[in-house]
């Protein structure tokens, strides 16, 4: 099957089983999800979803979060993945947020990008979910997902890369949700350790999937 084949019967798939999708993380602005990303960096959403609410409930916006410590935001992160960088960088980036922008998370790349704790697919997120632009998220689910379904090369071998091809090959209105469609295929199905594929309903397409039913492997690289 040719790569553009597939990438028509993946989206196709993908529309008809996942029509409205959404992030997992919970939040109640644009300033709460870019916290809520910036915490989830290397941790589950179920993690962050766990910690969030006490910290939005005595740091509901980016004011009240510029005028904390660190160490003030670490007692409510503790739990998730490097708490003293995460709880530095959310300071920091609070303050920058309020001096420089009153607060609002600016839509700019560039603007975003220069935030403490902010890379670029975090910078992704916040444009796609927060400002519906087709910007298109590249995390370890998205990276995998992508290879194994033969969605990109190996040349494709960096974030950046499979990003560059991912967008040139989606039509620009269902990047926002083909984020989520990879990611959550990648969070459920296609895991890390091992992909599920006598479940997954993408087997008939997937390369990697051939190659574990013809005795070649468990279809999990890279």
């Amino acid at each position: 099957m040719k790569r553009e084949e597939r990438y028509k019967a993946v989206l196709a798939y993908f529309r008809e089983q996942m029509p409205e999708v959404q992030t997992e993380l919970e939040f109640g602005s644009v300033f709460q999800l870019l916290v809520a990303v910036v915490l989830s960096a290397q941790c589950t959403d179920k993690r962050i979803n766990q910690v969030t609410p006490e910290l939005f409930r005595h740091y509901p916006d980016a004011h009240t979060m510029a005028e904390a410590e660190p160490e003030d935001v670490l007692e409510y992160i503790s739990s998730v993945s490097y708490p003293n960088a995460k709880a530095k960088h959310l300071v920091e980036l609070a303050r920058k947020l309020d001096s420089l922008y009153g607060g609002e998370v600016p839509q700019d790349m560039n603007a975003l990008l220069d935030l403490p704790g902010v890379g670029r697919k975090t910078a992704n997120v916040i444009q796609s979910v927060a400002f519906g632009k087709s910007a298109m998220a590249v995390d370890t689910h998205v990276f995998r997902v992508s290879h194994r379904l033969g969605l990109v090369g190996k040349k494709d071998d960096t974030p950046y890369k499979v990003e560059q091809m991912l967008t040139k090959k989606i039509p620009a209105e269902d990047i926002p949700r083909a984020h989520h469609w990879l990611l959550l295929h990648g969070r459920y199905v296609c895991t890390s350790r091992r992909p599920h594929c006598e479940r997954c309903d993408l087997a008939t397409v997937c390369p990697s999937a051939s190659l574990a039913s013809a005795g070649g492997g468990n279809g999990s690289r890279p």
